[in-house]
């Protein structure tokens, strides 16, 4: 009898433990969701980004190293139409987008599973809640304006490389490539630009490039700075000082004739 009782409380210990740590099934559910969209992501990938990334995403000569990006980096590229690329070039400029958001997921989770990189922001870590324009206005011209121009009007770069306009971009969008750093652009991880930064930033080029924002220094020039406020002022200031020097002249013609 002992030893049946001591089978009997054993085998209680053991259903008690597995019931208590075994995965629910939500649990179970999540997880069989995430396999299939690895496996689904695995299939577009296959068709639509192994002929330049390789099988594996180990990268060509065509496409670099997918390794690491993380999902992140998959919504951003191929959210805003990127990637596919048509054809190489300096930089691969924005387009259609060719994949519903439902394969972007699937394709971003499968290039997740190969190594770890940053995952796709939560609405709450772009959203304006909490946001200081102002701060983000500092922290945008002293790490963005340099090429992205003080209101994000975008700028030529070398080599005929560019940095977009970043007028109607989406704040997820935006904070992905912060994360990230798409071809030439930095990357600003929460170890350099915090989560409250990006924030901050976000919701300053929400402000000036809104659909109600007015220029509070009348005709904007297509806000590209000092480059093209300069040559208005060259053209017309310089105009202006010409045709007062030849009116001066003419006139004192005209005086020295009388």
């Amino acid at each position: 009898m002992a030893a049946l009782v001591v089978l009997l409380l054993a085998l209680a210990c053991t259903g008690g433990l597995y019931t208590l740590f075994a995965p629910t099934d939500k649990a179970k559910a999540d997880e069989t969701a995430q396999s299939l969209a690895i496996d689904e992501g695995k299939k577009l990938y296959a068709v639509g980004c192994a002929s330049c990334h390789g099988t594996g995403g180990q990268g060509t000569t065509d496409g670099p190293s997918l390794v690491g990006v993380g999902a992140a980096a998959v919504d951003f590229q191929v959210g805003t139409g990127r990637m596919p690329a048509q054809q190489p070039g300096a930089q691969v400029p924005k387009k259609k987008v060719i994949y519903t958001q439902a394969e972007i997921d699937q394709l971003a989770a499968y290039i997740a599973s190969l190594g770890a990189g940053p995952n796709v922001p939560t609405d709450a870590q772009y959203g304006p809640e909490g946001a200081d324009i102002a701060k983000g206005g500092e922290l945008f011209r002293t790490n963005c304006a340099q090429c992205h121009n003080f209101t994000g009007k975008g700028g030529a770069l070398t080599h005929g490389k560019f940095a977009p306009d970043l007028e109607g971009v989406s704040p997820k969008h935006i904070y992905e490539a912060m994360q990230t750093g798409p071809q030439n652009m930095p990357s600003f991880p929460d170890t350099t630009l915090s989560e409250q930064n990006k924030k901050d930033i976000i919701a300053y080029l929400d402000a000036v490039n809104g659909d109600d924002t007015e220029s509070p220094g009348g005709l904007e020039l297509g806000g590209l700075g000092p480059v093209s406020e300069g040559l208005f002022a060259w053209i017309f200031g310089l105009g202006a000082l010409i045709a007062v020097a030849v009116w001066v002249a003419a006139r004192t013609a005209k005086a020295k004739k009388s």
